[in-house]
């Protein structure tokens, strides 16, 4: 399985920075039993291995050379690959600059390295033979890419920053089989790549014929792109590394505290 990370943007909300956004320290790890600061895009990275990325592909900007200089070949015994996307031009744009990579029978993953989001294992929960939604519950919806669903998780619309959207979960992740990545980038050719958004594409492949499951497991979710969500992730991190210190569960390999964050921190505003 690819895991493929979209690090091209240009982070305005939460700049100025002296380093890419994606490098942003938030929290801290133990490596060989001294701390250390965590930068934000490495949750992202541990929750695609732990969902079952064996590969992990950063799409980066032509200035975002200190991301290959942080992470370097690999992380955590997972080989690394780097590919450029020119301009930011979109999140489809990004994914697709992986497509040479990756084959039509192997598994896809797609995360957004500017997140801290619970459970941990959640991708674990979605199917591998279809395009699905990791679903969070959120307080602001029309901020993000609400996933309406039916009552059997098939999804049914992508509202894409919609005010009154028509549901609070919204998508944190998704996966989906290389035949799949094909037949939407043949799609967004067809559309004249014209769909900036992700899930403006899934709404075409939907009308298409084609299909996508939801797949509410998650349950806490922030945007780190902002000052606020910044402080929101320090909160969401300290009440988990607090839960799990009275549970006494730990990861042996990182040392960081596993499990799940406290109820109060469910969801981010990600202004």
């Amino acid at each position: 399985m690819w895991g493929i990370i979209p690090a091209a943007g240009r982070g305005s909300r939460i700049q100025p920075l002296a380093f890419s956004k994606e490098l942003l320290p938030v929290g801290s790890r133990l490596d060989d039993g001294v701390e250390r600061p965590c930068a934000v895009s490495e949750y992202l990275v541990e929750r695609m291995i732990r969902g079952g990325a064996e590969k992990i592909c950063f799409v980066i900007s032509p200035g975002k050379s200190d991301i290959m200089e942080y992470y370097g070949a690999g992380y955590g015994g997972v080989p690394i690959a780097y590919v450029v996307q020119p301009r930011p031009s979109g999140l489809c744009d990004a994914i697709f600059r992986a497509m040479p990579l990756v084959q039509p029978d192997e598994p896809v993953v797609v995360g957004l390295p500017d997140t801290v989001w619970f459970p941990e294992n959640g991708l674990l929960q979605l199917p591998r033979d279809t395009l699905a939604f990791l679903l969070f519950p959120v307080e602001r919806p029309e901020l993000f890419d609400a996933v309406v669903t039916n009552a059997d998780g098939a999804v049914l619309e992508v509202q894409v920053k919609r005010q009154a959207a028509a549901t609070r979960w919204i998508w944190g992740a998704f996966t989906m089989p290389g035949r799949v990545l094909t037949d939407l980038h043949t799609l967004w050719l067809a559309r004249g790549r014209s769909d900036e958004y992700f899930g403006t594409l899934a709404n075409a492949y939907l009308a298409a014929g084609g299909v996508a499951r939801g797949v509410p497991a998650g349950h806490a979710y922030v945007d780190v792109g902002t000052v606020h969500g910044y402080r929101s992730a320090i909160a969401l991190l300290s009440a988990a590394a607090e839960e799990n210190a009275m549970r006494g569960g730990y990861h042996v390999e990182r040392g960081r505290p596993a499990g799940r964050a406290g109820d109060a921190f469910r969801s981010s505003n990600g202004e």
